[in-house]
């Protein structure tokens, strides 16, 4: 009898579809007053967290939504010297903002102090140093009230989310958007991780509704992470400023150039390609003012 013990991922399992990872060693396992957490080594996944049986992150592939959830909204819009992350516990959204020498402030709010503690100490490598970056301001509160609560502005807005159960569900209400949006500066946009539309429909149709009726831009544009099963991720996007959604490739790579660092995933013709949705994500939004239902 093998001693080897699997994580599930239980995400869909509703669906009659669950994945497993095999742990060859568990670093940490605690239910915290807020979730489950576990972060264990896979041979081939490196380190990896799952939060109530759902994969959060992984050293392997990790780079891939990070990437996009920020440079997308950063270097569309161009200008950016503020961004609010909610939610991002490990760091890696901080980690690619922060690599925007222009970006003079990060926020960063997270309702769990022990995700980013032990994602600090036991998953270092997401973060690289984000955390002790001084343009760094990491506050420890919900973040469905914080955005009611603060007063600043901010050019970007990334929800780096859980999927909406447990606490990470209030960040899927429309009050939630509605705060979000009294944040953003003029132009600005907010970014939203919106799950695999293939297996979860109702996490981007919620969404498009609600950002169909808060912002003049509602829409998403998608990337494929190997361990977020099941088909390409949706990110959010909501914006009233129609010229980030316009922004052309001569001006990506010129945008790209200047801010002088390398990715593993993002470029410029990825950033045009992400916004070319096929036809079974166009079919989950919402139909616009004078077309037939």
């Amino acid at each position: 009898m093998s001693n080897e013990r699997w994580i599930d991922e239980t995400l869909h399992a509703t669906e009659g579809f669950v994945t497993s990872y095999r742990a060859d060693k568990v670093l940490y396992e605690e239910t915290t007053s807020e979730q489950n957490l576990v972060i264990f080594e896979n041979a081939y996944f490196g380190r990896m967290m799952a939060l109530d049986g759902a994969t959060q992150v992984t050293e392997r592939d990790e780079f891939i939504y990070h990437e996009m959830m920020t440079h997308v909204p950063v270097l569309a819009h161009g200008a950016v010297r503020r961004v609010l992350i909610i939610g991002g516990g490990d760091g890696g959204i901080a980690r690619e903002a922060l690599r925007h020498a222009s970006i003079e402030h990060v926020t960063m709010v997270e309702i769990d102090p022990a995700v980013t503690e032990f994602c600090a100490a036991q998953l270092p490598s997401i973060s690289n140093g984000a955390f002790d970056d001084p343009r760094l301001e990491l506050v420890f509160a919900d973040g469905a009230k914080f955005v009611h609560a603060c007063a600043d502005q901010f050019d970007v807005i990334i929800v780096d989310s859980t999927d909406p159960v447990g606490p990470g569900e209030v960040l899927f209400h429309e009050e939630f958007y509605r705060g979000a949006k009294s944040r953003l500066a003029p132009g600005g946009v907010l970014v939203t991780q919106n799950g695999v539309p293939f297996m979860q429909a109702s996490e981007l149709i919620g969404t498009m509704e609600k950002f169909g009726r808060l912002f003049a831009v509602a829409t998403c544009y998608m990337a494929t992470i190997p361990t977020y099963v099941g088909g390409p991720m949706a990110m959010g996007w909501g914006s009233d400023n129609h010229k980030l959604t316009a922004v052309t490739i001569d001006q990506l790579k010129e945008r790209f150039r200047a801010a002088n660092f390398k990715t593993r995933y993002y470029t410029p013709d990825v950033h045009l390609a992400s916004f070319a949705l096929p036809q079974y994500v166009l079919d989950r939004f919402p139909p616009k003012k004078g077309e037939a239902e």
